[in-house]
């Protein structure tokens, strides 16, 4: 979880103060420019800011793949694939397949769906339950961009357990109740027996 607001952190500073991402003082980094305002967002500039935490992040059309290492799954690959044309935009990672999912997994990422994973959502398609975040390519902000992989990645770490994507929990669902099920569990687990 620490290296998910890791990830934000650092990115946001990256992208709030683009001096810091300067090789020498008075030159930006290679690629890397302010956004005027009102700027569309364009698939060359998600691939500058991709590139920021994978610099062999690899490119192919209007999709862009690249690794990031999640805490105790090790790397994954994140694909980002865009459609100009239609003004969209999906952040997609594999989690697992679709047959190894018990309804009970199921139904507990309805729930997460609906309070958990806030902008990130857990998504089943050819078979294989997926962790995406989706947005109109144009209107895409860099933080909100940066903000949406970082909770795509929380749901994917959070799987089978809290099914958090790091930052809130919406009120009025689930999983808060479920989470401090398991919170108490822990505890009572881990406290020496008076």
């Amino acid at each position: 979880m620490l290296r998910i607001f890791g990830l934000l952190l650092f990115a946001f500073s990256m992208l709030a103060f683009p001096v810091l991402a300067q090789e020498e003082e008075g030159t930006e980094a290679p690629g890397f420019q302010e956004r005027m305002p009102g700027e569309p967002m364009t698939v060359d500039r998600l691939e500058t800011i991709i590139r920021i935490f994978d610099t062999e992040a690899t490119r192919t059309g209007n999709g862009i793949v690249f690794k990031y290492q999640v805490a105790n799954l090790g790397e994954v690959n994140i694909n980002v694939v865009t459609d100009p044309a239609a003004d969209r935009m999906r952040v997609v990672i594999g989690i697992a397949r679709e047959e190894d999912i018990s309804a009970d997994r199921m139904k507990r990422l309805m729930q997460a769906n609906f309070d958990s994973a806030l902008d990130a959502r857990y998504a089943i398609g050819q078979e294989i339950l997926w962790a995406t975040f989706l947005h109109p390519l144009s209107s895409l902000t860099d933080k909100d961009f940066v903000s949406g992989v970082g909770q795509t990645i929380g749901i994917v770490g959070t799987y089978g357990t809290t099914y958090s994507s790091g930052l809130f929990i919406f009120g009025g669902g689930d999983s808060q109740g479920i989470i401090d099920d398991l919170l108490e569990e822990l505890r009572k687990k881990t406290e020496p027996e008076v």
